[in-house]
């Protein structure tokens, strides 16, 4: 199992943000590698077995109470997911998601976790 912690995804990469193309992809750009190096990070002291089927479980902690949609939550992740397929060195196909939103926290993250699909 391998569990971390990300930061809350960039408000260009909302679904129901007007930002020019540009802005949200340079934005994409950064919040995957961002998150590429949080689980890169992570695997290193990790034993999750990469073959058949993964679990990703997601905790969004948003950055205040308001109310949040959780498929734009999902969709504003997508390249996050992307980072962390990456440094696990798979296709994001493989990943099983499963996700829930969590208390407020300061600034807001993601909470991570990773494990098999036997291990649930």
């Amino acid at each position: 199992m391998i569990q971390f912690e990300v930061g809350w995804p960039p408000k260009e990469l909302n679904p129901n943000s007007r930002k020019h193309w540009s802005a949200k992809s340079r934005a994409a750009r950064r919040y995957r590698k961002e998150c590429f190096a949080y689980a890169h990070n992570a695997l290193t002291r990790s034993d999750v077995s990469r073959h058949g089927g993964l679990v990703l479980a997601l905790v969004f902690c948003p950055p205040d109470r308001r109310k949040r949609d959780d498929d734009n939550l999902v969709a504003a992740f997508k390249s996050g997911r992307d980072g962390i397929a990456d440094a696990l060195g798979i296709d994001d196909s493989q990943f099983v998601t499963q996700f829930e939103i969590g208390p407020a926290a300061v600034g807001g993250s993601v909470r991570v976790t990773i494990s098999s699909k036997g291990a649930e």
